[in-house]
């Protein structure tokens, strides 16, 4: 046992602290991506689907 007392509010919000921390860290890597993320998806989606119309055959 250490000779120092504890602050127990102390202690009671780093619990908290790092529960947040951690519940953060999950969102950001279940959700998280950045604006340029999410525009070369968009760009890549639209590159994608554009080559494959072009192998679209017309029936008449």
């Amino acid at each position: 046992m250490s000779d120092a007392p504890v602050n127990l509010n102390r202690v009671r919000k780093q619990k908290a602290r790092a529960k947040d921390k951690a519940r953060a860290d999950e969102n950001a890597a279940r959700f998280g991506r950045t604006k340029a993320q999410k525009a070369l998806e968009q760009a890549q989606t639209e590159k994608a689907r554009a080559a494959l119309d072009q192998h679209r055959r017309d029936e008449d």
